[in-house]
């Protein structure tokens, strides 16, 4: 598939996976996917995992991320994972402002703003996600919420660092639900992102910049979500735990 950027599929494995187990499906998705170059592979796995997986995945074609961090160095915040520690295992990516932590954690777009400046001054690329609920969409509200949620959370941020930086757009309604956006849907919303970025940084920045759609991916779904034009890839949560299905998804991508 010829696309303008480079296909990135990250899996987000959520509260899941002992290291054994991580271990079990990182070196399943060494052999499935060792010879796809067309794709960046990204998996993102638990924090007692990290030390683990890394080790596993050195020498391959997949890479590491974290699922958040804090926006603070070091020091006495307990309970935080801080830049400089995920830098020890190899991480590159990092997940920011998922809906779960939204949600559960109650983390604001002011916040995640300032955790994607801590983790570019860490030279980690950071995967900020937007989305909005079934409520919102059915109230007609989802460009406004996800306009704004991609104003504030990217707050602060240069144009270098920008093109830098992965917007993930997940539809609260469609995590987890089974439901998906159609690929009409996916695409509006995606093309509707890119014209914020282009407002707010410029046209050259917004084309550099991956959009990635994340809700119930699936391999059955995978190649036409890619086809469209401004979907650049997917974070997949519930079929990035199982070999076959996030191997099918990364596969079906190209």
């Amino acid at each position: 598939m010829d696309k303008e950027r480079k296909l990135l599929i990250a899996g987000n494995w959520k509260m899941n996976k002992t290291v054994a187990e991580a271990l079990d499906l990182v070196q399943g998705l060494r052999r499935e996917l060792a010879n796809i170059k067309e794709v960046d592979i990204v998996v993102c796995p638990p924090f007692t995992a990290l030390h683990e997986v890394s080790r596993a995945i050195l020498d391959s074609n997949i890479r590491l991320g974290a699922q958040t961090m804090s926006e603070h160095g070091f020091g006495a915040y307990t309970g935080e994972i801080t830049a400089g520690m995920l830098k020890e295992f190899s991480v590159r990516y990092v997940i920011l402002g998922h809906s779960e932590r939204r949600q559960y954690q109650k983390e604001s777009s002011a916040l995640i703003a300032k955790k994607a400046l801590a983790a570019h001054a860490a030279s980690l690329k950071p995967i900020v996600c937007v989305g909005e609920t079934l409520q919102e969409r059915e109230a007609g509200q989802t460009e406004t919420v996800v306009g704004a949620q991609v104003r504030e959370s990217l707050a602060g941020l240069n144009r270098s660092q920008m093109e830098e930086t992965i917007i993930a757009y997940e539809p609260v309604w469609a995590i987890g639900t089974g439901r998906t956006a159609t690929t009409e849907q996916a695409q509006s919303v995606h093309a509707f992102i890119r014209k914020e970025l282009t407002n707010l940084f410029e046209e050259a920045v917004a084309r550099r910049v991956r959009i990635l759609y994340g809700g119930s991916v699936k391999p059955s779904n995978a190649r036409e979500l890619m086809t469209q034009a401004d979907v650049d890839g997917a974070l997949v949560g519930g079929a990035s735990l199982e070999i076959r299905s996030f191997a099918d998804i990364v596969k079906n991508s190209i």
